[in-house]
């Protein structure tokens, strides 16, 4: 069962909410597994052990074939997701679909790193600030930006509250070659088996201005401060 990954969900077209590619349509491949457990989590359903019996093990071509029907054979781009992606083989199914045009970007937290980053069109890090109530491993993350070689690189950072922006600025000091991308957290992910679109707004949008605020204060010009799109559309609705 080495090489099969374990699948979540694949759903799509639609278009990516966040970070750098943000508004591009694309489908969505999320993995299950996570080998963190962050207190906000909005992927419950992908990341807590009590749900692995919905998680489907399948081939590369079986995930390929599924891609290929939700994009009507048109190679577009493929988000790679979870829990932690980078803890699935994909390996032969970003080459599979490499070969037959597709693209892939890949979100992560920066804990494994992998040979296959190489292969991917974009390479989203997302090391997890102090409110997520994880601790990064520097030097991990740093090898997931060295695995990647010459593929693409960005920071996507969560940002809640003034010990997260000082996590995000010490992240960019430390890769400070990488494009960065700020949202503001969502506090309210509904549990994994509700499919309501229940959010704060009104609390998001608040923070979303506090984080221009603190950019601008800070005069960060190189920061990109971005809504999560999908969230403001369908709230925390899954498979959209």
């Amino acid at each position: 069962m080495s090489d099969r990954i374990r699948v979540a969900e694949i759903f799509g077209p639609t278009i990516q909410g966040e970070g750098a590619l943000i508004g591009l349509p694309t489908i969505f491949v999320r993995t299950g597994g996570c080998d963190y457990r962050c207190s906000w989590c909005d992927s419950l359903h992908a990341v807590d052990a009590a749900y692995r019996d919905s998680w489907a093990p399948m081939a590369a071509s079986e995930v390929m074939a599924e891609v290929e029907r939700l994009s009507g054979g048109q190679p577009m781009m493929v988000t790679l997701s979870g829990g932690n992606p980078a803890i699935q083989p994909l390996g032969p199914l970003i080459r599979r679909g490499r070969a037959k045009g597709y693209r892939f970007a890949l979100e992560t937290q920066g804990s494994v790193a992998r040979g296959w980053f190489a292969d991917l069109d974009m390479l989203v890090l997302s090391p997890k600030p102090p409110s997520s109530g994880m601790e990064v491993d520097w030097a991990l993350l740093g090898r997931c930006v060295e695995a990647a070689e010459r593929a693409p690189v960005v920071l996507k950072i969560v940002v809640f509250d003034e010990a997260d922006f000082a996590f995000a600025r010490e992240v960019a000091a430390f890769l400070p070659r990488l494009p960065v991308y700020l949202q503001p957290g969502n506090h309210t992910p509904p549990p994994p088996d509700d499919d309501s679109a229940a959010v704060d707004q009104a609390g998001i949008e608040e923070r979303m201005r506090w984080l221009v605020e603190r950019v601008i204060a800070e005069e960060w010009f190189e920061a990109h401060v971005l809504p999560q799109l999908h969230v403001m559309l369908w709230g925390n609705r899954r498979g959209v």
